[in-house]
């Protein structure tokens, strides 16, 4: 395999959703991940795109190939510089939302991943890192 360079994607409009798609998937694959876990990191790396975009005004997602020791896995990594999110843990509980949307977001990107961590501070921004091992 080769080795994969971290990478970086500004978003800044719904179509930079379908890039994190796209570059999501091709690094599950370039990683060797199954057909599930690929549909598992792409499906939360376009929920966390989308909550990127929409709650912090834009950002970045910044991907990072993982290796310790037998284990692959891919580290990515979504920061806007957006409002906050003023209660996390009631952001994070099922059908919590505060723009009409299922409230699926965040806690399903969580239920995707093996590793999830959320860091936000009122009028500094968010920053959502999930990482997904092979």
């Amino acid at each position: 395999m080769d080795v994969l360079k971290d990478e970086t994607l500004e978003l800044r409009a719904t179509e930079d959703i379908v890039r994190v798609r796209q570059i999501a998937r091709a690094w599950a694959v370039a990683l060797g991940f199954s057909l599930v876990d690929q549909t598992k990191i792409v499906t939360a790396a376009s929920e966390l795109a989308r909550n990127t975009l929409i709650h912090g005004g834009g950002g970045e997602m910044r991907l990072q190939a993982l290796n310790d020791g037998s284990r692959r896995g891919v580290k990515v990594i979504f920061a806007d510089r957006g409002p906050g999110i003023p209660n996390i843990e009631l952001a994070m509980k099922d059908g919590y939302t505060t723009r009409g949307g299922l409230g699926l977001g965040l806690s399903g990107s969580k239920r995707l991943v093996n590793e999830f961590s959320i860091e936000s501070q009122s009028g500094k921004g968010t920053t959502v890192s999930i990482v997904r091992w092979k």
